[in-house]
């Protein structure tokens, strides 16, 4: 299986699971991607909050028991590892976006034009952390190599999500990280915020259209920052 296909699967399989009412409601059009799901697997248990859903902005829901979550995710894990013998690394890599810095670039060169193209997009820099020197005064470990983790605001999307959903607090701000691997390349990476999945599930899972459109935004504006920064654009 592809990694672009088992990707989707992914994403197919959690949204199916969070989706089923509304699907019951409002069938949408067959997923390929669940085509293999074995019957057996049966309904997903879906984690319900008992004191209910937040529906005034800022306001929030009530707290799903952790067992509940767990429930969920064993059901899932089956499903997830369809065709494939996925593991922890392999989710890891999924869910990341990455672009290799081109060959002759700094670490610095590569920062400088992140920097410069997110303030032209007027994406605000919000913080810093300098991990690997932490790496080093902390732990001792002189060998790790040079990664460093960015934080950046776009605040008009971030009260639009704070308003739907208060706890989407806990993905905020989006950030970028820098690093050297095993063999000095340099990397640009950041948590996959591809939206494109949800078109297969009916309704976009309730998603308002403001708040769609605004994560679009986001995440293109993201992507731009990304290639310019592996490209050295200046």
């Amino acid at each position: 299986m592809k990694r672009s296909s088992l990707k989707q699967t992914l994403f197919a399989v959690l949204a199916f699971g969070l989706a089923v009412p509304a699907l019951a409601a409002d069938p949408a059009p067959a997923n390929p991607y669940l085509a293999n799901v074995p019957i057996s697997a049966g309904p997903l248990i879906i984690p319900v909050s008992p004191s209910g859903r937040g529906t005034r902005p800022y306001e929030m829901s009530g707290v799903v028991p952790q067992a509940e979550k767990a429930a969920m995710m064993r059901q899932m894990m089956p499903m997830m590892k369809m065709g494939t013998r996925m593991d922890l690394k392999d989710v890891m890599n999924l869910m990341t976006i990455k672009y290799k810095a081109k060959p002759g670039l700094t670490f610095d060169d590569v920062k400088t034009s992140m920097e410069l193209k997110a303030n032209q997009l007027n994406f605000k820099k919000v913080g810093e952390s300098a991990m690997w020197k932490d790496m080093q005064a902390v732990l001792g470990d002189m060998n790790a190599p040079r990664i460093e983790v960015y934080h950046y605001c776009d605040i008009a999307v971030g009260r639009e999500m704070l308003q739907y959903s208060p706890e989407s607090a806990v993905y905020m701000p989006c950030r970028f990280t820098i690093m050297e691997d095993a063999d000095k390349n340099i990397w640009v990476m950041t948590l996959d915020w591809d939206t494109a999945w949800m078109d297969s599930v009916a309704g976009r899972m309730g998603t308002p259209d403001k708040l769609w459109n605004y994560a679009v935004i986001i995440r293109d504006k993201m992507d731009v920052i990304m290639r310019a920064a592996a490209n050295g654009d200046l």
